[in-house]
């Protein structure tokens, strides 16, 4: 026996890593903090150079993925 009027439990297609919120978000999260620890750390001028563009940059995609849906 068949049941015609049964809908499939998931209704939405699979989505690309890249267009996932939770791991996106923890990648920028990650790139947050590592920017942070660049920021403060005292032995390598050339880190401490980035650690501006690297926190702005984990920043921002922070925000873009944060829009996405679940």
């Amino acid at each position: 026996m068949t049941d015609l009027n049964r809908t499939p439990t998931n209704t939405s297609p699979r989505r690309p890593f890249f267009f996932r919120r939770g791991p996106m978000e923890t990648i920028a999260t990650v790139l947050i903090a590592t920017g942070f620890l660049m920021l403060f750390q005292p032995f390598a001028l050339v880190l401490y150079t980035y650690s501006l563009v690297t926190l702005l940059a984990g920043t921002v995609m922070f925000i873009i993925v944060s829009k996405f849906p679940e």
